[in-house]
């Protein structure tokens, strides 16, 4: 059920840019975007902090392309979130000292801490590479090629985290074993 909530919000946006325009679409992801935040708030009593970044970042910048009529803001907004996340997780673990990665997680998966550091490198590295990767499109390519790319994008992080999953899983394994 929360796979299908995390993806509701991309397709509706996607297919009302097909059917009608990128400010209509903007609306559309405004608003699928709140009741998905709606529903995870029902279901799990609380909002993540990454949902609430996500949910204000998606009604700012959705905002100003609807007050402006200026698409470039909703095509940048990945871009912000993005170096959001990296500056986060990295201020986090070399400024504060904390793992963001295994305070989020930790209660649930027991891995050694050279681990979670390696994955916090990793979720580091790879909000880089997608702010990066989303810049470049937002500013060389057409608004459509780039509503194109934030639907099939999907597959970097299926992909991302596909690998962390299996990466953590052979740790879990082993550290089973040892035992």
């Amino acid at each position: 059920m929360k796979i299908l909530l995390d993806f509701l919000p991309i397709l509706l946006f996607f297919g009302a840019y097909k059917l009608y325009d990128i400010y209509v679409a903007t609306a559309v992801l405004m608003a699928a975007t709140t009741l998905q935040m709606t529903l995870l708030y029902a279901i799990d009593g609380k909002l993540q902090t990454m949902h609430k970044i996500t949910l204000a970042l998606i009604l700012g910048f959705g905002t100003l392309t609807l007050v402006l009529q200026d698409d470039r803001f909703i095509k940048w907004k990945p871009t912000v979130l993005y170096t959001a996340m990296a500056l986060g997780l990295a201020f986090a673990l070399w400024f504060l000292k904390k793992n963001f990665l295994k305070l989020l997680l930790g209660s649930q998966l027991s891995l050694p801490d050279a681990v979670w550091m390696r994955l916090n490198l990793a979720w580091i590295g790879y909000c880089i590479f997608m702010a990066l990767l989303n810049a470049y499109v937002a500013a060389s390519y057409s608004t459509e090629q780039w509503v194109n790319f934030k639907l099939w994008g999907y597959a970097f992080p299926l992909v991302f985290l596909l690998c962390q999953g299996i990466y953590m899983a052979r740790h879990i394994q082993s550290e089973k074993s040892d035992v």
